[in-house]
C-alpha cells in the first residue's frame, strides 16, 4: 500500500494529513517538527505498548522527551486526565515551543489537544492516530475537548494540530468492536456527503469488519478528503462543518445518560444516525427508503440501531446541554437527500415520536 497525502486548507494553520503504513515509525514532517524542542508524547498504556518504542525513535531529534500515560476509556476524557498532561509538562519544565504528540484513539487525541490548545496559551501537537475513529474523525479538524458530567466535548477549544500520521497499520491491533465504531463515522460522510462513498461502505462492509487493510485503507482516505474538505470551508462550525454532526445530537445524549464509556462513541453515532434519518423522514424531507437504509447499514457495520429504554423527555433533557442547542432547544442533522445534509430544529411531537420508535422498548 501507498502513502497519501492530503492537505487541510486553512491558510497560516494549513497542515498535512499523511495516509498509509509504518507512518508511526517516522516521517520527514514528524522528525522536522520535533528537532531540538522538548516533546512529550501523550498515550496509554495499551497503545504505548504496541507503538510507544517506535514513535519515540523517530522522536530521537528532540531535545528532550517524556511520555504522559492516560486512562483509557471515555470516563477518563476529564479535568484529572487534563491535569495529569499539565503537571507532567509543568514537572519537565516544558516552555512554549514544545511539541505535543498525540498517541492513541479519541480520548487521547481530544485531551491532548487541549492540552497543547491551553498550555502556555498554546503549543504546537502532531496527531497519531490509532484507532478507525479516530483516525477518519477525531485527528482531523482541530477540535479539541474535554467531558463534563452534564455533557459530552462541552468544554474545550479549535486548535489545528501541526500534523496528522494516520498509520493503516495500526488497525491491525483493534477488536471488532472498535472497528465497527470507526465504520460509524465513515458511514456517516457517505450518508452527509458522497453517496458513491456510502455505496462502496456497503459493499466492501464485510472486509472493512473483517480488517482488510486494503479497504480500511481506501475507505480512511476517502473520509479524510471528506472531513478536510469540510473544515477547509468552515474551521469554526459556523455553518457547513456542522453537517459532520449528523447522528450526534442524539448519540451524544446517549452518551451521557448511559455513562461516558458503555456506549463507544461511533455506536452513539450509529444509533443517532437511525434516529436523524427517522426524524428527517417524519419531517417530510425524505421517502422512507432513505432511514430504512441506513439502518441496514448502520446494523451491517455491527452496530445497534435502538437507542437505551429511557422516557423521550430524558433524551430531550440530554439534547438540550448540545453545542447545537439554541437556549436549551436542540437542533438536529437531517437529511434532505443522501448527500444532502440541513441543520434545523424539530416540533417536540415528532422528535418524541422518533424516540419512541427507535428506543430498545419498541
Amino acid at each position: 500500500m501507498s502513502l497519501h497525502r492530503l492537505q487541510v486548507a486553512l491558510g497560516e494553520r494549513s497542515y498535512p494529513i499523511l495516509v498509509g503504513p509504518g507512518l508511526v515509525q517516522g516521517t520527514p514532517e514528524l522528525a522536522e517538527l520535533a528537532a531540538g524542542r522538548q516533546v512529550a508524547i501523550v498515550t496509554n498504556e495499551r497503545v504505548n505498548g504496541l507503538y510507544g518504542g517506535p514513535l519515540r525513535g523517530a522522536l530521537s531529534g528532540a531535545s528532550a522527551c517524556i511520555t504522559v500515560m492516560l486512562d483509557e476509556g471515555e470516563q477518563h476524557k476529564d479535568w484529572a486526565s487534563l491535569n495529569r498532561v499539565f503537571d507532567a509538562l509543568l514537572g519537565a519544565q516544558f516552555d512554549r515551543r514544545c511539541l505535543i504528540v498525540a498517541l492513541g484513539g479519541g480520548v487521547v487525541g481530544d485531551t491532548a489537544g487541549f492540552a497543547a490548545a491551553t498550555y502556555q496559551r498554546g503549543v504546537d501537537f502532531v496527531q497519531v492516530p490509532t484507532t478507525l475513529l479516530a483516525q477518519v474523525d477525531s485527528s482531523v479538524g482541530g477540535k479539541t475537548a474535554i467531558n463534563h458530567p452534564r455533557g459530552k466535548n462541552m468544554i474545550g477549544a479549535f486548535h489545528q494540530p501541526r500534523l496528522v500520521l494516520a498509520d493503516t497499520d495500526t488497525l491491525a491491533s483493534l477488536p471488532p468492536r472498535e472497528l465497527s465504531a470507526g465504520i460509524a463515522e465513515m458511514l456517516k460522510h457517505g450518508a452527509i456527503a458522497d453517496p458513491a462513498y456510502l455505496d462502496a461502505l456497503e459493499d466492501d462492509m464485510a472486509r472493512l469488519r473483517a480488517g482488510d487493510p486494503a479497504a480500511l485503507a481506501a475507505a480512511v482516505l476517502r473520509s479524510c478528503e471528506i472531513k478536510a474538505q469540510v473544515v477547509g470551508a468552515d474551521e469554526r462550525e459556523s455553518g457547513l462543518r456542522a453537517i459532520l454532526n449528523f447522528g450526534h445530537t442524539f448519540g451524544h445524549a446517549i452518551e451521557a445518560g448511559a455513562g461516558y464509556g458503555q456506549w463507544l462513541h461511533g455506536e452513539a453515532v450509529g444509533t443517532g444516525m437511525v434516529m436523524a434519518a427517522d426524524l428527517s423522514h417524519r419531517l417530510g424531507l425524505v421517502d422512507a427508503a432513505v432511514p430504512a437504509r441506513l439502518k441496514a447499514s448502520v446494523a451491517a457495520a455491527g452496530l445497534p440501531t435502538q437507542g437505551p429504554n429511557w422516557a423521550a423527555e430524558r433524551y430531550v433533557e440530554l439534547m438540550s446541554v448540545d453545542k447545537k442547542a439554541s437556549q436549551g432547544i436542540p437542533k438536529f442533522v437531517l437529511l434532505r437527500a443522501l448527500g444532502q445534509a440541513v441543520v434545523r430544529t424539530a416540533p417536540a411531537e415528532l422528535v418524541h415520536q422518533t424516540l419512541r420508535a427507535c428506543s430498545a422498548a419498541h
